[in-house]
């Protein structure tokens, strides 16, 4: 073990990306299940190993090959991405059991095992991302990911999937584009890769090519906002999440979005925050402006649609938002919040969209008008779902409660009482379309197509259940959340100018 304990960060990457290359040679698909099963149950050991020596003796290097950083590619751990790689692995290792059942019912089954190849690649891509301090070995591991990504929504049964697959595609690539410009931008002046020592070079070179710093932090911003879904260059995402297999929906939801704002935090704060005083620049007010629309514009499209799915990705847009608003107020108490909501988010949207599968599963439909009386031919799936929902809203005694109250703390902090009223506006709004959903379930006669629904198998359910606990319990024990978001943010807030 003693030999291991030092190669954990590139165990973390390694693991999955062997995974998926060993997945690829399998042709059944419940041996290639098996594999992803076994893999994802390492990960949040992992991790967790690597968040817990961060919190004892502080951040982690791994120097890859042997060359020291800045020349060679630096693997990095601290509060921050040891906080994503915790909730990554851990969201893979909790829903994974209900993947058996859920890709057996919508895949063939010589589709299977190049699902989970492709299913293990981009974990690898996502985990890469959060844990490297190299700017380019992140954008290598942000196209892992998202080639792996375009091919599972194209996996989608409904051939709409192509579609949307497709439409990522192009403004993946649009975005991958502007960052790899941003980052080549930042080379040039500074000639190194390493984000930390990009950030000390940054300072001296901003007299003389200060327009060219804006530039590429404009591109980078841009970029990662295309990845992240950042209102209103959200258009690939909706139809993403509608379309995609049920189960490759409740992964993309809860890890995607949160590592691609991981890595816009990680520049922002950590790159040119340290480098340059960003309070001149009108980015923050930018920020918050697309986070409020977001909030509120995300929300009122949720109420209008018809498909539970579709209603879910809007409410993600609207989410999102509210991570984005943590970032634009630069204090203590907004940070905080923001990173809080990234965890929080990605628990809550990963119960709902398994209750979305789960009901695929039994109904073959999701289409909100199909789900009248559901709550009682699948009790425990509704509940679970009822309970998500409530913490989207952001009700107390949930973790969506906590995450908005340190949001509105920051907000009243800096004396902007109108983003409070927005705030708590946006989540009333929240409350109209989960309500609307509810209601449909649990208040309205069973439809006849019901008649023979149950709730699904406990491979499925016990995932729903552990999901929608956790928004619960997060909501009353915020040791772990607000405990390490806040020393995060104030590590985050002191290193800057």
């Amino acid at each position: 073990m003693n030999a291991v304990w030092p190669h954990l960060p590139i165990l973390q990457v390694i693991l999955p990306l062997f995974g998926g290359f060993c997945a690829a040679f399998l042709r059944n698909g419940r041996a290639a299940f098996a594999l992803a099963l076994a893999v994802c149950c390492i990960l949040p050991i992992i991790s967790g190993a690597m968040l817990w020596q961060v919190l004892t003796t502080g951040p982690l290097s791994y120097h890859l090959g042997g060359w020291e950083p800045p020349w060679g590619i630096e693997y990095r751990i601290d509060l921050l991405n040891g906080f994503v790689l915790l909730l990554v692995s851990l969201i893979c290792a909790v829903t994974i059991p209900a993947a058996g059942r859920a890709i057996a019912f919508e895949l063939e089954e010589s589709k299977q095992a190049r699902f989970y190849c492709l299913f293990l690649t981009c974990i690898a891509g996502l985990l890469g991302i959060a844990i490297t301090g190299d700017a380019f070995n992140a954008f290598v591991f942000l196209e892992i990911s998202s080639l792996s990504t375009y091919v599972l929504i194209a996996l989608g049964p409904d051939r709409r999937a192509l579609l949307a697959a497709y439409r990522y595609l192009i403004v993946g690539t649009v975005g991958a584009t502007f960052y790899v410009i941003g980052v080549g931008l930042l080379y040039l002046l500074t000639g190194t890769l390493n984000m930390a020592d990009l950030s000390a070079r940054l300072g001296t070179a901003w007299g003389d090519h200060s327009r060219a710093i804006i530039a590429a932090l404009g591109f980078i911003t841009v970029g990662i906002g295309l990845k992240l879904a950042l209102f209103p260059l959200h258009a690939w995402l909706p139809n993403a999440y509608t379309y995609a297999p049920s189960w490759v929906t409740v992964f993309l939801s809860a890890t995607a979005t949160k590592v691609a704002l991981y890595l816009l935090i990680r520049f922002y704060f950590s790159v040119f925050g340290v480098a340059i005083e960003l309070e001149p620049l009108p980015l923050a007010s930018f920020i918050i402006a697309l986070s409020i629309a977001a909030m509120l514009i995300g929300s009122v499209l949720a109420i209008f649609e018809l498909n539970l799915k579709r209603m879910l990705a809007y409410s993600s847009v609207a989410q999102i938002g509210y991570i984005t608003l943590g970032i634009g107020l630069q204090n203590q108490a907004g940070v905080t919040g923001g990173l809080i909501h990234l965890v929080n988010h990605g628990l809550m949207k990963a119960a709902l969209f398994l209750a979305a599968a789960a009901i695929f599963l039994r109904v073959r439909s999701v289409r909100i008008a199909d789900l009248a009386g559901i709550g009682r031919k699948m009790p425990w799936t509704m509940a679970a779902f009822s309970v998500a929902g409530f913490a989207l809203i952001g009700t107390p005694g949930t973790s969506g409660f906590i995450s908005k109250w340190y949001l509105v703390l920051g907000a009243i902090e800096k004396g902007w009482w109108l983003v409070v009223f927005l705030i708590v506006g946006s989540s009333l709004i929240a409350l109209v379309y989960v309500g609307r959903v509810l209601e449909m379930a649990w208040l309205r006669e069973p439809a006849a197509g019901l008649i023979e629904a149950t709730d699904p198998p406990m491979s499925m359910l016990l995932p729903l259940l552990l999901l929608s606990g956790a928004t619960v319990y997060l909501g009353f024990d915020t040791r772990l959340t607000v405990g390490i978001a806040a020393k995060a943010a104030q590590a985050l807030l002191a290193g800057m100018r």
